[in-house]
């Protein structure tokens, strides 16, 4: 299969619907909206990238809706499915090109759940049946949202604490807090670089070397975002044996005299790597060294490790006091957790580490599997549905509202309640409002144009989202951590 065919990107049920339909359907709007879930706010990113790279141009050719014919007639076993009829009046009429409109807020916008981020609707009344066969692709957007938005709010649980507890000049460190691992445990290259790059809106530090190509690619980024540091595994510290493991410590020194150097240090005994290699044999090497030597516990319960690690390390290399009050390592030292982390082991983390006295400006971390990995469309409850419709040439109203039964059995509304007409999203202060299009004829839409008939419109650059995370910035001044529910 051509994998590069749009045609055959949909949920097999919906080459049925141009039958399904009311008859005299000649429009089709719909949205897309996150319905809550884990986070309050919603960081947009990643469509840009769906469009470019699957619906611009000629998408449309004879050749494909060949394959997509022979493909659906074995999919159904019958041949009175698939309409051939439907992709020929696009390839004719419209040149391969698709005849959608979509409008979406600008990317890197952060707005509360609840609200309309993409709107897409035919401009071609042949086409109805158009708009909803692209909800399966277009609704891919859920996963770069879903990253961008968790590590937008691991930033905000970072910089409380860092507020509270970490010197007043550490603030710009915060970018390098939480790094990128999740490469590996991703499901495919393609989710890594999507992932990745979405991570990238709220912090520099990641080892998803890919991510940064997916941003030149698809968003002219004109420099490499992500940066890493040299750094060990296990393989390395492990090659000469428990006996050989300061060796190998040393070793790591000497290869990276000065700049930042990560090591592993939980192969045999993380609490005697601190306490004898780190602490004593290689004291004095590690505080001539120009740089940090980061220290990285890889097993073992985050807090409780975390906690007697900082102790040690803070008896065999002393500390100072922040203008906060709390306790800092030299700066040739400092520990990276990164095994066994999401938003409530961080939370859990820092809390401990606060009531301990110590310093958020001690402490990296790096996340895996939960970064890229552990999220899925639920995470968000995002939707795509169908608001407004013209029937005949009369608009019609569209919505869903059905009830469900409560923990006393009784009938309520549910959450999947959809929103009806023809939506805009207009800024109510700093915040972010979905209406309905003649409730507010004066205000600016805040969805734009960015797809029409085969062509991208309004293309967003890496800078420009970065501009509209300045939201992110001036949340930061009025931090709140916010739980998950």
């Amino acid at each position: 299969m051509n994998s590069s065919n749009l045609l055959l990107f949909a949920d097999a049920y919906k080459y049925s619907h141009h039958r399904l339909y009311a008859p005299g359907t000649e429009k089709i709007y719909s949205y897309l909206e996150s319905r809550g879930g884990a986070f309050e706010q919603t960081v947009f990113f990643g469509l840009q990238y769906l469009l470019k790279e699957y619906l611009s141009g000629v998408v449309v050719t004879k050749e494909k809706i060949d394959e997509a014919e022979a493909t659906m007639k074995e999919v159904f076993g019958r041949d009175d499915v698939f309409d051939r009829s439907r992709f020929d009046y696009i390839l004719k009429r419209h040149n391969g090109r698709l005849p959608v409109r979509i409008k979406a807020v600008r990317e890197g916008t952060v707005t509360g759940t609840h609200q309309a981020l993409m709107t897409i609707e035919n401009t071609d009344p042949n086409c109805y049946w158009l708009t909803n066969f692209l909800e399966t692709l277009l609704m891919q957007v859920w996963y770069p949202v879903t990253v961008a938005s968790q590590s937008y709010e691991i930033r905000k649980i970072v910089k409380h604490y860092y507020d509270e507890t970490a010197a007043t000049e550490a603030a710009d460190d915060i970018d390098f807090v939480l790094n990128d691992f999740g490469f590996r445990g991703a499901s495919s290259v393609e989710s890594a670089s999507i992932g990745g790059a979405a991570h990238l809106l709220s912090f520099r530090g990641s080892d998803t070397v890919i991510a940064n190509q997916w941003l030149r690619k698809y968003y002219n980024a004109p420099v490499a975002v992500g940066h890493s540091v040299p750094a060990t595994e296990h393989s390395v510290c492990t090659l000469l044996g428990e006996e050989g493991e300061l060796e190998v410590f040393r070793h790591v020194l000497e290869s990276y005299p000065e700049g930042i150097v990560s090591c592993v240090s939980d192969s045999f005994n993380i609490f005697r790597a601190c306490r004898e290699y780190w602490g004593t044999e290689l004291k004095e090497l590690i505080l001539s060294r120009k740089g940090t030597l980061v220290i990285r516990p890889d097993s073992g319960d985050p807090v409780f490790t975390l906690l007697r690690v900082f102790d040690i390390l803070f008896e065999k290399f002393g500390y100072t006091i922040n203008d906060k009050g709390y306790k800092v390592l030299p700066p040739q030292v400092r520990v990276l957790q990164g095994d066994g982390l999401n938003l409530s082991t961080i939370r859990l983390i820092y809390g401990a580490m606060t009531v301990n006295g110590i310093s958020a400006e001690n402490l990296v971390l790096g996340m895996g599997g939960a970064l890229l990995q552990k999220v899925d469309r639920d995470t968000l409850k995002f939707a795509l549905k169908c608001s407004y419709a013209e029937i005949n040439g009369r608009g019609v109203d569209v919505q869903k509202n059905p009830v469900e039964l409560d923990h006393h059995g009784q009938l309520v509304h549910s959450f999947k309640a959809s929103k009806s007409g023809r939506l805009k999203l207009i800024q109510n202060g700093n915040e972010y409002l979905t209406v309905r299009e003649e409730e507010a004829p004066e205000t600016d839409d805040q969805l734009q144009l960015v797809f029409e008939n085969g062509e991208l419109f309004n293309e967003t650059s890496w800078e420009e989202v970065q501009e509209q995370m300045k939201d992110l910035r001036e949340a930061e001044r009025e931090t709140a951590v916010v739980s998950i529910k």
